[in-house]
């Protein structure tokens, strides 16, 4: 059998219309771009921001909010495209099956995994770290960190991390609500989303006048820089290339990526849009047009108010409630809102990336690609709850274990990968079947999918080996897994066989 065998178009409008049996159609417009700032405003902006100014963009972590969106627009057009041609879960894996065939479909949807499920991981772990600073750090370092984490803390002791329990809370709570329904954890989050947008405008509006000019002063990073201290009583330096200057900005749009990665999460729910057609659209590039504008002026604020360098020593994952509590005299009770309403939102984050990765997994069980059980729809909820109890396992088990930094940054190269083949896929698209109706079409093909592509490209290329040579590591394991098993049980046979339905459990 052909590894760059293809659905066609025919068989999935065949199966974006079986409503009775399929997904629920339950999303408006509105709910599909809440739906996106719900992923979108989270782990990335709140956590990611202090990361790539400490350690390589400075200030200047403005413009690496721009360059990332950049890259968004370039991917966000041509998601557009395709979720308004083709309105099927599975987002960017779909999109590959029709355009590029089934293996690189297969290497999409194994590298989504990356984006969604890390993603999820890397957010609870931010929300467990949130969680404990609203305790008062009544939880032990201990239970809240991985045991590849070590710090010395206020005791002049170095402590190691055990296990990550609230990280793991906070998954099992979510998944309780993906498997209840999609509409209910919709209407969730839109709530979370109005009280978390809210906060970011308080503090912008009230942070504001506690920027100090001098700690714009450099933009960016000089290579002369003085070397940072972390916590653990190490040193970070700022000579390496990607560590300074436009490089290092380049380094942290490759990092801030991750405050990105939400919109596309609209596209794996385009079988649950009531209009995927017109709504798809404006769930995706409304979600970022909005999100776009609030990272700029939150990063612009942040860096004002705190140096960079203290970014690297502390408050790295509350960076937010640490530049308040620090530097902004008489505001302690925002610090607590802020803590309060950043952990709603990274519960709208989690929940929208595990809904994703659901989804993603149900349209390639579906095709047979991975076990019956990931496509099993509960037959009164009509939710992949069997695939949510999976999810549950896989990314508890990774948020318990495994430190932020190291998740974010494979997320970040999951999504960069799967956003340059969409790019690609419009283009090949708009070759081979010019004539398929477009309800919504990317401005200036080629040249606009061309510069999502090496955009993206480039922040790869940014990205530190580590990083790259375990991503390489995890698409060389999905090959292993696709040709000893997802290849001989695939359901398409060629492109006029029609794929069988989900079946359905209690």
């Amino acid at each position: 059998m052909s590894l760059l065998r293809k659905k066609s178009l025919e068989h999935l409008m065949e199966q974006a219309a079986d409503t009775d049996k399929g997904l629920k159609r339950t999303l408006s417009a509105w709910s599909l771009v809440a739906l996106g700032i719900g992923a979108i405003i989270g782990a990335g902006l709140f956590v990611r921001t202090a990361a790539a100014a400490g350690g390589h963009a400075g200030a200047a972590v403005t413009l690496s909010f721009i360059i990332a969106a950049i890259g968004c627009a370039f991917a966000g057009l041509c998601y557009a495209e395709f979720a308004s041609m083709i309105p099927i879960a599975g987002s960017a894996y779909t999109y590959a099956y029709t355009t590029m065939g089934e293996l690189v479909a297969w290497i999409i949807g194994w590298a989504l995994i990356l984006e969604y499920a890390l993603g999820a991981a890397t957010v609870s772990i931010a929300w467990s770290e949130y969680f404990n600073r609203l305790l008062g750090g009544a939880i032990p370092y201990e239970w809240t960190h991985s045991p590849f984490q070590k710090a010395i803390l206020s005791d002049g002791v170095l402590h190691h991390g055990i296990f990550n329990a609230p990280a793991l809370l906070i998954v099992l709570i979510l998944t309780l609500l993906l498997i209840r329904g999609t509409q209910q954890s919709a209407w969730v989050n839109a709530v979370i989303v109005f009280i978390k947008v809210a906060i970011v405008l308080i503090f912008i509006a009230i942070g504001w006048q506690f920027i100090d000019p001098d700690n714009h002063t450099p933009y960016m990073i000089p290579a002369d820089q003085p070397p940072a201290k972390l916590a653990d009583g190490t040193e970070h330096s700022y000579a390496p290339t990607f560590n300074h200057g436009f490089a290092g900005v380049l380094r942290g749009a490759a990092i801030v990526f991750f405050a990105f990665i939400g919109f596309d999460a609209v596209s794996t729910a385009a079988q649950e849009a009531k209009n995927p057609k017109r709504d798809m659209p404006i769930g995706i590039l409304g979600s970022l047009v909005v999100c776009t504008i609030l990272y700029i002026l939150f990063s612009y604020v942040l860096t004002g108010v705190a140096p960079f360098t203290e970014f690297m020593l502390a408050g790295k994952e509350a960076s937010v409630a640490y530049a308040i509590q620090n530097h902004m005299p008489g505001y302690d009770w925002l610090a607590t809102a802020v803590t309060v309403a950043i952990l709603a939102g990274f519960s709208s984050v989690i929940l929208v990336m595990l809904l994703g990765q659901s989804r993603v997994f149900y349209s390639m069980s579906h095709d047979g690609l991975l076990p019956g059980a990931f496509s099993s729809l509960h037959k009164r909820f009509r939710t992949p709850f069997k695939s949510n109890w999976i999810l549950f396992l896989f990314v508890g088990g990774l948020a318990t274990l495994l430190p932020g930094d190291i998740t974010g940054d494979l997320t970040s190269i999951g999504t960069l990968f799967a956003f340059v083949l969409v790019c690609v896929g419009v283009w090949i698209m708009r070759v081979r079947q010019p004539a398929v109706p477009r309800p919504f079409r990317v401005p200036l093909v080629p040249v606009v999918s061309s510069l999502g592509v090496l955009v993206c490209g480039a922040m790869i290329i940014s990205l530190d080996k580590v990083t790259q040579l375990t991503a390489l590591a995890w698409m060389a394991i999905g090959l292993v897994i696709y040709f000893a098993y997802s290849r001989s049980r695939s359901k398409h046979k060629g492109p006029a066989d029609i794929l069988p339905r989900a079946k359905h459990f209690e």
